[in-house]
């Protein structure tokens, strides 16, 4: 018996990726569940995870967890070897803190500038309020210095880590110190894994459009990779699910296959997010 969790899409939803960031960058397998927003879909899938309503909502057995806050605090006393909270009393009271008031705060900012995975924006205006988040969340953020906030990634990360991307996506001006560490979030593994499958399987919500100017993504520049038609490959098998081979990408000239158009498109999005796929063509 594991985890279950629901989730709403991933290149929207923030809280979504809180409650998944609490699993996949701690070593916690997961099975993820989607609760596509805006539909009707969305209360008939949180039905299995009563009385939820809102994503993420996390269930072992008949235990449901609901709201993210909690879900690391429930997962902490389950997988104390994990590390989600610093082991030091002082910085552990001070991540718990951090993490409440992202939970509650920065409303300005939030509002502002939605979480759009898709897309990044340059000449955004800010506010007098947003500028406002943005000095509590710098002053917040000194201590990272040039690792995470508490040394090792702990939940307080997991919590700022849509705030980090808010700022990318949004070319928000901070100074040097958070710039880094919002590098940190764009380049850490899950963060660049999450988005890779948002962008492969998630549909777009209009919704989350802003008319500002367009630029290219901030995070770690992906390789080169392209979806080609046919099914001949250099493996046989998915480096994923070990089925046979239904689509090909191509990289570097090098032809390799996968099992469904999804395990396709995700690598394709992002070749270096997914180990599997790295140690297959090395």
């Amino acid at each position: 018996m594991g985890w279950t969790l629901a989730i709403g899409e991933r290149c929207y939803s923030s809280w979504s990726l809180r409650g998944w960031l609490l699993f996949d960058a701690f070593g916690l397998p997961v099975t993820t569940v989607s609760a596509p927003m805006y539909t009707s879909n969305f209360a008939r899938v949180l039905q299995d995870f009563a009385p939820a309503r809102t994503a993420p909502a996390a269930r072992l057995g008949e235990v449901v967890v609901w709201d993210s806050l909690a879900i690391a605090e429930e997962l902490a006393s389950r997988h104390p070897g994990a590390g989600h909270w610093p082991q030091d009393p002082a910085a552990r009271a001070a991540a718990r803190s951090m993490a409440a008031e992202m939970h509650s705060g920065f409303t300005a900012l939030r509002g502002h500038c939605a979480m759009n995975l898709r897309t990044a924006y340059r000449d955004v205006p800010v506010p007098e309020a947003v500028r406002a988040d943005l000095d509590r969340i710098e002053a917040s953020w000194a201590r990272s210095g040039d690792g995470w906030l508490f040394g090792d990634y702990s939940a307080a990360d997991a919590f700022f880590a849509p705030v980090a991307l808010r700022i990318a996506g949004h070319g928000l001006p901070v100074g040097p110190v958070a710039q880094a560490y919002v590098a940190r979030h764009l380049a850490h593994p899950s963060l660049r894994r999450w988005r890779a499958l948002g962008r492969a399987i998630d549909p777009v919500l209009p919704a989350y459009d802003r008319d500002w100017p367009q630029v290219d993504w901030p995070g770690p520049a992906p390789l080169p990779a392209r979806a080609v038609e046919g099914t001949e490959a250099e493996n046989a098998a998915c480096p994923y699910s070990g089925k046979p081979v239904t689509h090909v990408l191509e990289l570097d000239g090098r032809r390799w296959g996968f099992c469904n158009a999804t395990c396709r498109d995700k690598t394709m999005n992002d070749p270096e997010a997914w180990p599997a796929f790295m140690a297959m063509i090395r």
